[in-house]
């Protein structure tokens, strides 16, 4: 039934229901493949982090890509090297495009732990459901903790919005930022300072 004076995006659009269950597919299999390459050993843990985390919490937010926090296995050297996880990925039939792996043609970008605060968020992931699975998810706290240790006019925007929005433990978040040294991050944001 069409209803006068409605705006065009109040219509269901057969095609972007159709993108959008494409997408939700693609999203559905990525976390198949996360899932197996921790159950193979190729991963230690992930988490799904950035803007796809954040909607797990608050209004959706425009992203081009999956970002997935990843624990690699223990390796021989002193640098993190992405060659055993892209040689296997490859091995499964996945492109490279850049710095993502395309996964039912959703853009993967696999993001090792770089510092203390990201390693936490994996390994305190909070297990959601996503349609008929469960998927891991960095949590609303080190998520916001993310955007102001990353500091970028985007994350900071995304920081003011999702602390409006997101459910978040402040006494949970407060520990998380001060045991990082975000304090001062915080308190910038929250009295709308810069950084």
């Amino acid at each position: 039934m069409v209803m006068e004076n409605q705006p065009e995006a109040w219509y269901p659009d057969k095609r972007a229901l159709s993108r959008k269950t494409a997408r939700e597919e693609s999203m559905r299999r990525a976390i198949e493949i996360l899932e197996q390459l921790v159950g193979d050993g190729t991963l230690k843990a992930y988490a799904i982090g950035g803007g796809v985390a954040a909607t797990f919490y608050a209004e959706p937010v425009l992203t081009y890509d999956l970002d997935a926090f990843v624990l690699l296995p223990p390796s021989s050297g002193l640098l993190v090297s992405l060659s055993p996880l892209y040689d296997k990925l490859r091995g499964m039939g996945f492109a490279e495009d850049q710095e993502h792996v395309l996964v039912g043609g959703l853009p993967v970008q696999f993001i090792p732990a770089y510092n203390a605060l990201v390693e936490e968020a994996v390994e305190n992931a909070v297990p959601l459901p996503f349609g008929d699975t469960t998927v891991r998810v960095v949590s609303p706290e080190h998520l916001l903790c993310i955007m102001l240790q990353t500091g970028r006019p985007k994350d900071r925007a995304r920081a003011a919005l999702f602390i409006e929005e997101a459910e978040v433990d402040r006494g949970r978040l407060m520990e998380i930022l001060s045991r990082h040294g975000l304090v001062h991050r915080w308190t910038a944001l929250t009295e709308g300072r810069p950084a």
